[in-house]
């Protein structure tokens, strides 16, 4: 595994973010100068149950090497029981990562709010160093980062 890390390989990390905390918190880690890893390209959803498992599927397997998904803390969803949602979607996700070949690892759902900048930041930094220890998406053919 470690010689996929001195290659150079960097994952490219889908990131949706609840617009009312996640997104928040992400502009919070970076107006606080926070340092988190770079691989992350945040889509901006109004709220984290809105995702959708078939857009998670297709971001992977059009080449992210990773998705992320990041919502409001259960109980301060702004659309009352939107994470909950998110949280079941996220269960049938699981599920169909296996039905592509894909490693579970490469998926993850995550509470973030709006005043948890630092969180944001471990949480994006812990999912690529996984991601990294997995190595290229078997999708990934010459996807420019």
């Amino acid at each position: 595994m470690d010689d996929k890390n001195e290659s150079g390989f960097e994952p490219l990390i889908v990131t949706f973010c609840c617009y009312w905390c996640a997104y928040t918190g992400a502009d919070l880690a970076g107006t606080s100068r926070l340092q988190y890893p770079t691989n992350i390209r945040i889509i901006r959803v109004q709220c984290s149950g809105m995702v959708h498992p078939n857009l998670v599927i297709e971001a992977l397997t059009k080449g992210a090497d990773g998705v992320l998904m990041l919502g409001c803390h259960p109980g301060d969803c702004h659309y009352l029981e939107g994470n909950l949602r998110a949280r079941s979607r996220a269960d049938a996700i699981s599920l169909m990562l296996e039905d592509f070949g894909l490693e579970p690892e490469r998926f993850r759902l995550e509470w973030v709010s709006a005043s948890e900048g630092p969180r944001f930041a471990q949480v994006v930094t812990e999912m690529v160093e996984q991601v990294k220890k997995l190595g290229p998406s078997p999708y990934r053919v010459g996807v420019g980062v």
